[in-house]
């Protein structure tokens, strides 16, 4: 019989532990509305109860999930991320699965504009990983991490956005946790903050984080966004949302963070002409 021996890396007090988790400090989004939902928790003293402090942003080196049908907004919320984060001078990559490099590049720039953002910082800071047009990136997990790595050692990033995850397993969503888990363990390797978008198949309830692939991506990742839209065709929902019937509603909700209180209402989502998003008021408001 084979004697295997113990994984001595994996064992560690929480003391050790701790030293090396990240502060926990908000990473501007760059989404009006957003940044304030997520939260700590202060305690200062045993008589008084505890006080919520705005993190102002997505905890640092955490992994995002942002989940919806189409036209919901969910590339407009990864392009502001990454125009904000560029504009204050931190490096993003920008996997991008669907769209060629060029037309995204284009789309980051018009965004940058419609944000008030120098055009120079985006080009700058920007570096966008093309694997809408190079198969291998998309149906080779290890190949794609590995130009991941060389894409954040040379250029310094400290972000990765990938539109969308579910193109990497688009036609296999058997091996959607598979593929999930492995992107989610590489950024936390290289101590990347991750936005990760991910699509609905029809017939999955909008405003759950159920996507392609099942919750594979929920499951793994630290914290989900689900966005979605409804035609008002009811009096019902007239009320509810208090729009006129025909009317396009588009919802927000922080579907769960384990890494820090959150906000938990369903808001109305909006986006401007300039395509923009902002998150607004609670739909019970």
């Amino acid at each position: 019989m084979t004697e295997t021996k113990p994984v001595e890396e994996s064992i560690g007090r929480i003391g050790e532990l701790a030293e090396k988790a990240p502060e926990l400090i908000g990473v501007p989004t760059g989404i009006e509305g957003l940044d304030d939902l997520f939260f700590t928790v202060e305690y200062t003293s045993k008589r008084k109860k505890p006080k919520k402090k705005p993190l102002g942003g997505i905890p640092l080196r955490s992994v995002i999930n942002i989940t919806g049908v189409a036209d919901t907004g969910k590339t407009l919320m990864a392009e502001q991320f990454t125009v904000k984060q560029a504009s204050l001078g931190y490096p993003v990559v920008y996997v991008s699965v669907e769209s060629p490099s060029p037309f995204v590049a284009a789309s980051l720039k018009h965004r940058a504009k419609a944000m008030g953002v120098d055009e120079g910082s985006v080009e700058e800071n920007v570096v966008i990983i093309d694997a809408a047009s190079y198969s291998v990136l998309r149906e080779d997990i290890p190949t794609l991490l590995s130009t991941l790595a060389h894409a954040i050692k040379i250029y310094k990033t400290k972000s990765v956005v990938i539109d969308s995850v579910t193109g990497l397993y688009e036609a296999k969503e058997m091996l959607a946790r598979n593929v999930v888990r492995s992107i989610f363990n590489f950024l936390k390797k290289w101590y990347q903050t991750g936005i990760l978008i991910s699509q609905k198949r029809s017939g999955h309830e909008e405003l759950s984080a159920e996507a392609a692939g099942g919750y594979a991506v929920a499951h793994i990742v630290d914290g989900t966004i689900v966005v979605s839209k409804e035609v008002i065709t009811t009096q019902r929902q007239a009320n509810l949302y208090k729009r006129p019937i025909g009317d396009l509603v588009r919802l927000f909700r922080i579907d769960g963070c384990r890494l820090c209180g959150h906000d938990m209402k369903l808001r109305f989502l909006e986006i401007t002409e300039e395509g923009l998003v902002k998150i607004g008021p609670p739909v019970s408001e």
